[in-house]
């Protein structure tokens, strides 16, 4: 076994106008006075990360990691879960998602998303100069407005999408492989991909690719009920990425899992910062070191009531506590006999 490493943060949260967190450098002088090991990068800032730039050089990435090493960091993984959203949109939400993208490609699905692929592959090449193993990103969404379907189920039309969906990622998982990265797809409501039935069905069609896996984000299966110790038994080995995030769900008469069209306070699902939610952490932490999860365990910080820097400070020392350090031998070595007996 192998111990997780960690703590990480995911900066995307904490990237604001003001000093410290309109640049790289001082996001990383902030998370490491917060004693954060490792930060996961989002490409959509420029600002913060060149994400074109770093696909072509080698020097920009070296300069990079040793920025961020000066402050006692790494990358834990780069993100793209905006990028990842537009290779597959729902005619229903084309609008909504259409500022994900920059102006010249708003308002044609082609074009649009023809610029997000291209972004995958930057995202594969620069994550091969800097070194990384895992990328985060969304699968997109071209079946979730029927996930609830009133007509009838219609076998067809979901055959239809999740063959889209995987036609659309298939070159892009081929381009991670040839760079030796994981592609881990957060599993979350809003996308095709949200609980373990549609990650398999996806799976399935890209014939068990395998650079497929899986961000487990235990949040998002608590808001829908499922058991996420249990994922972990039967998903283990595609989980290369672990997002540590609170939530809880406050069953109440008046609205359930969807929401109610409810601000985040309001409904009866909602995100938590660490410890203040209803997940069993010790249970994850203990199943993911028993199956031998060598990454990051990286906080995203989402909470409809805590203020985020208290929510980040409380975070790193909570991921710092959960990490269990492996043994290097067994409890009951004292007691073993000769070969012998």
């Amino acid at each position: 076994m192998r111990t997780i490493k960690g703590p990480g943060i995911f900066l995307t949260q904490f990237i604001g106008e003001q000093a410290p967190f309109n640049s790289l450098d001082g996001l990383a002088g902030w998370a490491a006075d917060k004693g954060y090991k490792a930060v996961q990068i989002p490409c959509h800032q420029p600002p913060i990360f060149d994400l074109a730039k770093a696909a072509q050089s080698q020097a920009y990435c070296d300069d990079i990691n040793g920025k961020l090493a000066e402050h006692g960091l790494v990358i834990s993984e780069l993100s793209t879960h905006l990028e990842g959203q537009l290779m597959a949109v729902s005619p229903v939400y084309s609008d909504a998602f259409d500022h994900f993208a920059p102006a010249e490609v708003r308002g044609n699905d082609r074009v649009r998303r023809a610029w997000a692929a291209q972004r995958l592959k930057q995202a594969a090449a620069a994550s091969a100069k800097l070194g990384l193993r895992a990328h985060a990103t969304f699968s997109g969404s071209l079946a979730w407005p029927f996930f609830y379907p009133w007509p009838p189920h219609n076998e067809a039309r979901f055959q239809e999408a999740f063959s889209e969906l995987a036609n659309c990622w298939r070159p892009i998982l081929d381009i991670f492989d040839a760079h030796g990265v994981d592609v881990c797809f957060e599993l979350h409501p809003g996308e095709d991909l949200h609980d373990g039935v549609t990650f398999e069905r996806f799976l399935h069609l890209l014939d068990n690719h395998p650079r497929c896996n899986i961000l487990y984000d235990p949040s998002h299966m608590l808001l829908q009920q499922m058991d996420y110790l249990a994922f972990i038994d039967i998903y283990h080995s595609r989980i290369k990425a672990f997002h540590v995030k609170d939530a809880e769900f406050r069953a109440n008469g008046r609205s359930g899992i969807y929401g109610g069209y409810q601000s985040w306070i309001n409904r009866a699902g909602r995100f938590r910062s660490l410890g203040d939610g209803q997940i069993d952490f010790n249970g994850i932490f203990s199943k993911l070191t028993q199956y031998d999860f060598d990454g990051w365990a990286v906080l995203e910080w989402e909470c409809c009531l805590k203020d985020g820097d208290t929510g980040a400070s409380e975070g790193s020392e909570f991921i710092r506590r959960h990490i269990i350090p492996v043994s290097a031998r067994a409890f009951d070595d004292f007691a073993a006999g000769g070969a012998n007996d």
